[in-house]
């Protein structure tokens, strides 16, 4: 295993960070506006986030860089600055971090479609690459590419942060299918272990798409389906737009009651995605420090 996971999972379950998004917003991004934009707009305040989940605990921060390929930028009219904006990213993050925490850049969905031909592999993986080489030479330790529905864009993203030489991160959203076990193309936990191993990912897990709840089985799975680490980010519960936004109710004493649980079903890395915030790290890093 790489040297860095080692280290962190030597000493147990790996408390992570919480949603960045939801926090944004409660520091004035509208809606419709790209948060990874803030990078070079509003740097303070990106700090400002990462600051907040160190001092919460988060021994893993990620980097405010979820849609910063330049394939995502472009509908903001920002594809021409992706790289400075990765880098700005994993700057921010890195500062913020003060040697306390580890960075690991997030690179999440292009929004463009491979099965319906809006986008070509050739052109992800160039965009993947492109935003690989910003947060590298802007100090990520590490990658998590997250959020995934489709295992082929996920893989070509893998590739392209496998070509860094940082450990990666392949995590894909399950929540479709009956029993809200399948990605929205249907890919299963199993199949995601699987293709996602082969492809060279070093941990492999689950985020956002349903509550933490719900994520109990696919962990399971996950863990049955590979010998690698298993990494846990679930939303906190479903939210409720409300003027616009997402309000997600699930109370951050509600979600961490359920960290064991992820524990026992094999997490090693845990924390939150839409929804949380540093209040549910700080509750998450109590049950863990418990061990209950």
């Amino acid at each position: 295993m790489n040297a860095l996971l080692t280290e962190l999972l030597d000493s147990g379950p790996v408390l992570t960070d919480g949603s960045w998004g939801v926090y944004l917003q409660s520091l004035g991004l509208q809606p419709g506006e790209s948060p990874d934009v803030w990078n070079l707009t509003h740097p303070e305040m990106i700090a400002q986030v990462a600051r907040s989940y160190v001092e919460a605990g988060s021994r893993v921060i990620l980097t405010n860089t979820f849609g910063a390929s330049r394939i995502m930028l472009a509908r903001y009219g920002y594809g021409e600055r992706a790289y400075d904006i990765n880098n700005a990213g994993a700057q921010i993050s890195r500062a913020a971090a003060e040697g306390k925490a580890r960075v690991f850049a997030s690179i999440g969905p292009s929004g463009a479609m491979l099965l319906s031909g809006d986008v070509t592999e050739e052109a992800l993986s160039q965009a993947f690459s492109e935003q690989a080489r910003g947060l590298v030479d802007g100090g990520a330790e590490a990658f998590v590419i997250e959020t995934m529905s489709d295992l082929q864009e996920a893989k070509l993203a893998v590739a392209a942060a496998r070509a860094t030489g940082l450990p990666v991160v392949a995590s894909m959203s399950f929540d479709s299918g009956k029993n809200k076990d399948r990605t929205m193309m249907g890919v299963t936990p199993e199949q995601a272990a699987e293709e996602l191993s082969a492809a060279g990912a070093d941990v492999i897990g689950a985020n956002c798409g349903q509550g933490i709840e719900g994520y109990i089985p696919v962990c399971s799975r996950l863990r049955a389906a590979t010998a690698k680490p298993i990494w846990i980010k679930p939303n906190a519960g479903l939210p409720q737009v409300v003027n616009g936004h997402a309000v997600y109710k699930m109370t951050p004493q509600e979600f961490s009651s359920y960290t064991q649980d992820l524990v026992k079903a094999g997490a090693n890395f845990i924390g939150g995605c839409c929804g949380s915030s540093p209040e549910f790290i700080r509750e998450i890093a109590q049950h863990l420090n418990k061990g209950e």
